[in-house]
């Protein structure tokens, strides 16, 4: 028998933290907008198939991170762009117009949009999820 604070006791202190830190950071990331941004995200309509949000944004504000299932968004207001950064570090940066209609597949991400005045998105997020590209 070893004694708790051994070699193997020291490494399974580490251990444990390590993996409630890892899942932690896992839910962190896969928070629904709703609850992350509530100024932000308003629900419209939700059934079993879709749920329907109404986003809008200041220039300049920053949405923490946040996830969506597949989703398809109109933009009704706002001319600039919107800052999406993803878990890994990567950075994009579409443009915002009143009339685009984009498709995004499931994703987490935080947000900014930078462009003149308010920026209104109209987001229909699917809850059957299409299936996988081949």
């Amino acid at each position: 028998m070893r004694p708790i604070g051994g070699a193997a006791g020291g490494a399974t202190r580490v251990l444990i933290p390590a993996l409630v830190f890892s899942f932690a950071a896992a839910a962190l990331q896969a928070q629904d907008p709703v609850r992350v941004a509530p100024n932000n995200f308003k629900v419209l309509l939700e059934n079993e198939r879709v749920r329907v949000l109404e986003f809008h944004s200041k220039s300049g504000e920053k949405i923490p991170m946040h996830s969506h299932p597949a989703y398809v968004a109109y933009t009704t207001a706002g001319s600039g762009k919107t800052r999406f950064t993803f878990p890994d570090g990567k950075v994009t940066e579409p443009p915002v117009t009143p009339g685009r209609a984009t498709w995004h597949d499931a994703e987490t991400h935080a947000s900014q949009y930078v462009g003149t005045g308010e920026t209104r998105v109209l987001m229909v997020e699917l809850k059957v999820q299409p299936p996988s590209k081949p």
